[in-house]
């Protein structure tokens, strides 16, 4: 297991000095200490590694999203909140501003992403069922939508939207009322 967290710390180290496109199995496994043998056996492919790796750094980055959260008890201001805290956090780590550049081996833009990010974003979106348990039915299809949106919030930053309150007012707007749409 402590082969796992070097070389996963070194593929994230890697990214964040030369970018998606310079990490290879061959280059982890140097700024790791171990054999490429010790990464395959870990990872299968550069595909899973990089992959793995970015995953591994939103799962540690849902502590911080998880405490600007604590205290909401309304669905709604969760739901916009976490719009809010996901795209502070993004900008603030460069390895996850990363995630926003077009770049060779980028996994934002692998065909599998979705797949990837749904049980992050069911983990994210899980106490909205607390909050509103009439959500629970549709959680998959409200993560779906999460992320879709989540992904155009951060790779289309703009400036019309451009401070938290300017998010906040757009997901209102536009989020919030899917969540009463699911219980017709």
């Amino acid at each position: 297991m402590r082969s796992r967290r070097k070389i996963l710390d070194a593929t994230l180290g890697l990214i964040a000095s030369e970018g998606f496109g310079s990490v290879n199995i061959a280059a982890a496994a140097h700024a790791a200490g171990v054999t490429r043998q010790t990464v395959y056996s870990n990872f299968g492919t550069r595909e899973d590694l990089v992959s793995q790796a970015v995953a591994d750094l939103l799962l540690r980055t849902l502590t911080d999203i998880r405490t600007r959260l604590d205290a909401i008890d309304n669905a709604a201001e969760y739901v916009v909140e976490l719009f809010v805290a996901g795209r502070a956090i993004i900008r603030d780590d460069p390895i996850l501003a990363g995630l926003v550049r077009a770049e060779p081996g980028n996994p934002i833009f692998d065909t599998d992403m979705i797949a990837r990010a749904k049980p992050i974003a069911q983990e994210l979106l899980r106490p909205l069922t607390k909050l509103d348990p009439a959500l629970e039915p549709e959680l998959d299809s409200f993560a779906q939508l999460a992320i879709r949106v989540g992904l155009g919030v951060v790779l289309f930053d703009d400036p019309d939207i451009e401070s938290d309150e300017d998010l906040r007012r757009f997901i209102v707007r536009w989020v919030v009322p899917a969540l009463s749409l699911t219980h017709r």
